[in-house]
């Protein structure tokens, strides 16, 4: 992995783009760690002062410094995108990799399953999971419920990728010498996989991250949790934009920009390398 990671810095500018912008999120990650407030607390600096020396961001109308809320809104929404995109990854593979190498019956109910979740309509399911959990649904529950949504495309990628690796030839040579399903799937298969992966995660996390912006910036999360969404949902709250307030409004903005563009280059780039044409045609100009 950090051999591909180091040749496509190297060859790739998109990717060495994505990676600086990815460096600089991750930077403002680190820093919420030295916050010298806590991020739930209110009322504790003049509010709806403009950027200047003193608040870099400015501050909002509940009296919060908008540069120390954003590290620590910015570590929440990312940490929050990394959760479904782990769990999501892991039932994607698990799926992908059983379907495409067994085949037959097993292969027809899990592409059932998967195809059922495919066309299920996500945010008005979220939206009903909210109001019948309403109490219960922590950020915790959220990322089970939107891993649980956010796995169906990429395990068919997974599977197609499967379904070729059965005929290698050092397949049938790994189950003529004994070995079982379990291992011929883990240490021979899921690498080929591995990068497939890597460029999917970035694609779910774009995914997740997005959705809890949308889902936050309605209120239906919780409301005292600091994320990128919530940060626009009580800007919004307060009439930032028409109190002039700009700064409270655009900071977050901005900063979701920079990491949608941040995973959109990475996860570009790593599907340009999965691409045997395309890293060619790369290495000869």
């Amino acid at each position: 992995m950090f051999t591909i990671i180091r040749d496509l810095a190297r060859q790739n500018l998109e990717f060495l783009c994505g990676l600086l912008l990815f460096a600089v999120i991750v930077g403002f990650i680190i820093l919420s760690y030295f916050s010298p407030y806590a991020p739930t607390d209110i009322y504790l600096l003049p509010p709806d002062m403009p950027p200047d020396g003193d608040y870099w961001l400015g501050t909002t109308s509940r009296g919060q410094d908008v540069f120390w809320q954003l590290t620590t809104a910015l570590r929440n929404t990312l940490y929050f995108g990394i959760g479904v995109a782990f769990l999501s990854r892991i039932i994607s593979l698990v799926v992908g990799l059983v379907a495409g190498y067994a085949g037959g019956a097993v292969d027809r109910v899990l592409m059932a399953i998967n195809d059922s979740i495919m066309v299920i309509p996500q945010f008005p399911l979220l939206i009903l999971f909210y109001f019948v959990l309403k109490d219960s649904m922590t950020w915790t529950v959220l990322i089970v419920i939107m891993a649980s949504l956010g796995w169906s495309y990429d395990a068919r990628l997974i599977r197609s990728v499967a379904i070729g690796l059965k005929t290698r030839p050092f397949t049938t040579q790994s189950v003529y010498s004994g070995m079982s399903m379990r291992k011929i799937l883990v240490e021979e298969h899921l690498p080929y996989v591995l990068p497939i992966v890597f460029a999917t995660t970035m694609n779910n996390m774009i995914w997740s991250i997005g959705m809890e912006i949308t889902l936050s910036v309605l209120g239906f999360t919780d409301i005292e949790t600091p994320t990128m969404g919530m940060m626009i949902y009580w800007a919004n709250a307060h009439s930032a934009l028409i109190a002039g307030i700009w700064w409270w409004v655009a900071a977050p903005v901005a900063v979701i920009v920079i990491l949608f563009l941040a995973l959109f280059l990475l996860s570009m780039s790593m599907n340009e390398y999965n691409d045997p044409r395309s890293r060619l045609n790369r290495m000869g100009s």
